[in-house]
């Protein structure tokens, strides 16, 4: 045990040693003292401490700090607050001694992450909702903490192994769900890749470590492509005495596997799997000439798609990401991206915010983070919004792409790409949002849901008069347009609900039903309504009536009558009737594998031999879908209390019904052939099919009984090996 502690002891003296080296930024002697006391305090605080890998508790703020130091660029303070962040939650060390031994700016930081620790501990959704919106509010008091949680985070996700699988699966999938797009939003693509991918590992292991397989087995290829690709123009670059690198940069995992599900196409037809970056020397006065100039000389040698040009230089992104993306048909045909960055914009592609800050020259205008931080300011502090709508809404303009707009007088304007007419009203001001009647693009009247592309010129009428409807909420896209017209709608309706409360007071004293929050509640779930406000409303505009109530009065009583003989019939289940059960495919929930009523999603229609999880629904019992539904991810991060574990149980009995969707070029004979060989198949029936052919290209739908998964695999594989058919898909 001695030996194991010196040992321990050297690694950990060995990483602060690498922690000082990897640095982003250049330390002073006063930085190094700074992280050496923060290091020291540390080591003490968590000397007792074990994670749950077995080894000392202290390696994981050194790995934070290290990100932190390194993939961020953050400074002095910031590595020695990434030294500290757990230690007021987990160890004896208080705000206070730290205040005293650090002072204000690093404590702040501190608990600032210690208070977000807190908050993800929760298991309420309505809670995580809310907490979630309270930690994005740190964004504006100090973004640095949201930072150091980033950073956090990716060490969890890269140590997840020793977790149990339930566990890996909902911080993978919370993961999925908030961290990675707010690092992608700050502007830190290469930690938003990597949560990306890891949080892939644990949600879709199978898929990504097919990827990953594929990714390894064409890397000398892909390698020596980049080679000859680049060999032309860097002779014609060196010539005009430019100061260049080039690389190449494989797409991440978890981006090829977004294009194999959303374009339904195979690893193989993806034709951008890698993209060729292009690095130059340049002053910051001649950066957009020479990207322009490397632009001409790629595209001497090799055509370009006028369509994929990409310039970010003259119009930066909102968090900062200048560079010029162009693609071009490259050697053997194929398309390539190419990238072309200064080494100022390659810094701030890598390090997001904190090289945004560090390259920003004299009075520049600030268009970028900190424009992004005053908006998103608004949204938080909107406390009427519905906390899991303004989540959605939020991760919606996350990912979103950038348009840019023009106001009457001639002001260049971003906006998410899909954002409408009224979505611009709402970013020039909330007063003119709520008061539009009317808008015009580009001098022609358009309606409030009318799309804008960029170039629009947009001009704003206004009424006194005017006042939003529920309506608004479906002809806007961002979350501050969402979050002002809901604010306004409730005002309205807080008014008339409190008039529609006094009414059913009346209404129910009349009736003799007791007035209290039970029946409130009660009557909200039978008129199948979310929120006590919503019925007061109801009530107010005249939409509950005396014969509803009544019904309800009814309902109610045989609601509880018919409980009480459900729970005597359950308890009495009999042998035999088990051993029906039994004989069918079934699913079985929890590690006991006990057998519960429940029913297949629609989403994503599991079959047998399909992994798959239990979800439990207010109203519909226990819904099951499959580990790879589209929705899984955001269930599973919100919803984490309400998963059950679940698989199937073997039969060979029951049969289950699944489309397949079949597209190719039409050859005489060949839905003879399909059909011939679904025949043939074992265990197959066909249930229904429909072809239909539109200049030679067939497109067609099968729906089959099949009775586990891996039958329905092997005829798909036995379907594509079919002269003519392109796709096989499995709805």
């Amino acid at each position: 045990m001695i030996i194991d502690s010196i040992k321990e002891n050297s690694l950990i003296a060995k990483e602060y040693k690498e922690l000082l080296k990897i640095s982003y930024q250049s330390l002073s002697r006063e930085d190094r003292k700074l992280i050496r006391l923060a290091f020291n305090t540390s080591v003490d605080a968590h000397k007792n401490q074990r994670r749950k890998s077995g080894e000392p508790y202290v390696f994981h703020p050194i790995a934070v700090a290290k990100i932190v130091a390194s993939k961020i660029g953050l400074d002095a303070t910031c590595i020695a607050a990434a030294l500290l962040h757990d230690v007021i939650e987990d160890t004896e060390y208080s705000e206070k001694t730290i205040k005293d031994i650090f002072g204000r700016k690093i404590t702040k930081i501190v608990v600032g992450l210690t208070k977000i620790s807190k908050l993800s501990k929760e298991e309420n959704v309505s809670l995580q909702a809310e907490n979630f919106r309270k930690m994005l509010l740190t964004l504006n008091d100090d973004v640095r903490v949201i930072l150091i949680k980033i950073a956090d985070r990716l060490h969890n996700m890269q140590t997840l192994e020793s977790m149990s699988s339930e566990k890996q699966i909902k911080i993978a999938s919370e993961t999925l769900y908030i961290y990675a797009p707010i690092a992608h939003r700050i502007g830190l693509y290469d930690v938003k890749s990597e949560l990306e991918d890891l949080g892939l590992k644990y949600t879709e292991p199978e898929m990504f470590y097919d990827i990953k397989a594929k990714i390894e087995e064409s890397k000398d290829e892909q390698d020596k492509y980049i080679k000859n690709f680049s060999r032309r123009i860097s002779e014609k670059l060196r010539k005009d005495n430019l100061k260049f690198k080039i690389n190449g940069r494989p797409k991440s995992i978890y981006s090829i596997r977004d294009k194999i599900l959303n374009k339904n196409i195979s690893f193989e037809e993806i034709y951008d799997k890698f993209a060729i970056r292009i690095i130059y020397k340049s002053d910051p006065d001649n950066e957009k000439f020479l990207a322009w100039k490397i632009y001409s000389i790629i595209t001497d040698y090799y055509t370009p798609n006028p369509l994929r040009l990409r310039d970010w230089i003259t119009s930066p992104r909102s968090n900062g990401y200048e560079a010029l993306h162009i693609t071009v048909v490259g050697p053997g045909s194929k398309w390539v991206e190419v990238q072309i960055r200064s080494e100022r914009m390659h810094e701030i592609a890598e390090k997001g915010y904190a090289a945004h800050y560090m390259y920003k020259r004299g009075n520049q205008s600030e268009n970028g983070l900190e424009e992004w931080l005053n908006r998103l300011q608004e949204v938080l502090e909107d406390t009427e919004s519905n906390a899991l709508d303004f989540v959605e809404d939020f991760k919606l303009n996350l990912y979103s792409t950038e348009i840019f707009v023009f106001t009457p007088a001639g002001e260049l304007k971003s906006l998410a790409k899909g954002s409408t007419a009224l979505d611009f009203a709402f970013s020039i001001h909330t007063g003119l949002g709520l008061k539009t009647r009317g808008v015009k693009v580009n001098g022609v009247m358009v309606p409030l849901s009318h799309v804008l592309k960029s170039g629009d010129q947009i001009e704003i009428i206004k009424s006194e008069n005017t006042k939003p409807s529920s309506n608004w909420l479906d002809y806007v896209k961002t979350s501050r347009a969402k979050a002002k017209i809901r604010t306004a709608l409730k005002e309205e309706k807080k008014v008339l609900a409190e008039e529609g409360k006094e009414i059913l007071r009346r209404k129910l004293k009349q009736l003799k039903i007791k007035f209290d929050d039970k029946t409130v509640n009660d009557l909200g779930n039978f008129l199948k309504l979310k929120t006590s406000l919503d019925l007061f409303y109801r009530v107010g505009i005249g939409k509950v009536d005396n014969t509803q109530l009544k019904k309800f009065a009814n309902y109610n009583n045989r609601l509880i009558n018919f409980f009480r003989k459900r729970i005597r019939k359950t308890n009495k289940i009999n042998q035999s009737e088990k051993e029906i059960i039994n004989n069918y495919d079934q699913i079985v929930f929890g590690n006991e594998e006990e057998v519960l009523e429940y029913s297949l999603a629609k989403c994503c229609n599991a079959i047998p031999g399909d992994e798959v999880f239990g979800f439990v629904t207010i109203n519909e019992g226990i819904k099951i879908h499959k580990k790879t539904c589209s929705n899984a991810v955001g269930l599973q991060s919100k919803f984490a209390y309400r998963i059950l574990k679940s698989k199937w149980i073997d039969s060979t009995v029951q049969e289950y019904t699944s489309t397949l969707k079949i597209s190719g070029i039409d050859n005489l004979g060949l839905v003879n052939q399909i059909t011939k060989l679904i025949s043939n198949s074992l265990n197959i029936n066909i249930k229904k099919m429909n072809f239909d052919t539109v200049d030679n290209i067939f497109k067609g739908q099968i729906t089959l009984r099949v009775k586990t998964k891996n039958i329905l695999n092997d005829l798909i594989k036995r379907l594509k090996k079919i002269n003519g058919i392109e796709k096989v898909i499995r709805e």
